[in-house]
């Protein structure tokens, strides 16, 4: 089950939940972030539509604001509509993207989906119990907690992109999901359930370089020289995902001097669940900084066990795994082997 506030490396992490062969997708809930509400809705739609999802997946519109915070959106990096740039996404008037709004003849919402589809998996430890995915801030999985607190046994793991440690991507301490809904993340953090943190520290190590986007573009091509131009897109499929990761790219150049390519960041959530052997982590105490008048939003990471807690997974326990690695060619390659096996399906190739 993924939480998903929809912009560039979010399209990719649905891209991978829906076509990496040990996950399987329950729904999709967005949440404030990248862009208003109704873009990150209709924009997960869009994308649930262009990879052939299952056309019973559905898209669960979340909260709209942090739970006590003024909200924040950033169009310098995703445009105003959170996918800016992208090119061969259908619109979102779509009927084929609508029908994945849209269920009995209303749309859901996030905290009902979550249930019942926590509710039906776990079937009360009769089925399997469910790993909940956040590529954004985690306000919808905070008041999942809250308000269904019996259905926290059904949870096995909670997988995040966010946070850094002792570094941050919109202030100098805080990266952007975390700093969203920081009080969200503790709520999310204290829960008694197993917690693994992708941060910053290691997306930036997952870089889409022109040679990986020559082989996105055209798989077996030559990689493109240094200036020269790339391979043409052998499908329609993969002439979108280009255009997607090259209006991230610029802006990751312009704002952050990124000049190799953009980093991936949501999509190594669904990476860590296919095959979690592509990351090392380690087991911390891991608190949101809440009241710091420069630091709100940091996650404080207690690499030298400073604090005493125990073994639990929850508010007096070490209570996160963060990753500290990952094995960046194996990555790429999922990464590319689920283009390959949505390029079949993909709607987008049969226009």
């Amino acid at each position: 089950m993924l939480s998903t506030f929809q912009g560039h490396d979010d399209a990719t992490a649905i891209l991978l939940a829906v076509h990496c062969p040990s996950v399987t997708l329950l729904g999709i809930s967005t949440v404030h972030g990248n862009a208003s509400a109704e873009n990150t809705n209709n924009n997960a739609a869009r994308c649930l539509y262009a990879f052939a999802a299952p056309k019973h997946i559905r898209v669960c519109p979340g909260a709209k604001k942090p739970l006590i915070r003024v909200e924040r959106h950033d169009p310098e990096i995703h445009g105003i509509d959170g996918l800016g740039g992208v090119e061969g996404l259908p619109r979102a008037d779509d009927p084929n993207v609508q029908a994945r709004l849209v269920g009995d003849g209303t749309p859901g919402r996030a905290l009902e989906g979550m249930a019942k589809a926590v509710s039906s998996t776990w079937n009360n430890g009769q089925g399997s119990k469910v790993t909940v995915v956040s590529s954004g801030p985690m306000t919808n999985i905070a008041l999942f907690v809250s308000v269904y607190p019996d259905l926290v046994e059904g949870i096995d793991e909670f997988v995040f992109m966010g946070g850094g440690v002792g570094m941050g991507n919109r202030s100098a301490s805080a990266e952007f999901n975390i700093l969203c809904d920081p009080e969200a993340a503790q709520i999310v953090l204290d829960v008694p359930v197993k917690k693994t943190m992708i941060p910053i520290n290691v997306t930036h190590t997952a870089i889409v370089t022109r040679p990986i986007l020559s082989q996105l573009l055209a798989p077996g091509s030559a990689p493109a020289p240094i200036g020269g131009p790339l391979p043409k897109a052998i499908t329609p499929l993969r002439h979108m995902l280009s255009t997607l990761i090259g209006f991230f790219a610029e802006s990751y150049k312009y704002t952050f001097g990124f000049i190799d390519g953009p980093p991936l960041h949501d999509a190594l959530t669904i990476a860590y669940i296919e095959k979690p052997e592509l990351f090392t982590c380690k087991r911390y105490r891991v608190d949101v900084e809440l009241a710091g008048t420069h630091t709100i939003g940091e996650t404080v990471v207690d690499v030298f066990n400073y604090r005493s807690v125990d073994n639990s997974w929850g508010r007096h326990g070490k209570n996160c795994l963060v990753a500290d690695k990952l094995d960046v060619d194996g990555f790429f390659q999922l990464f590319l082997d689920c283009i390959a096996r949505c390029d079949p399906v993909s709607p987008l190739n049969r226009q």
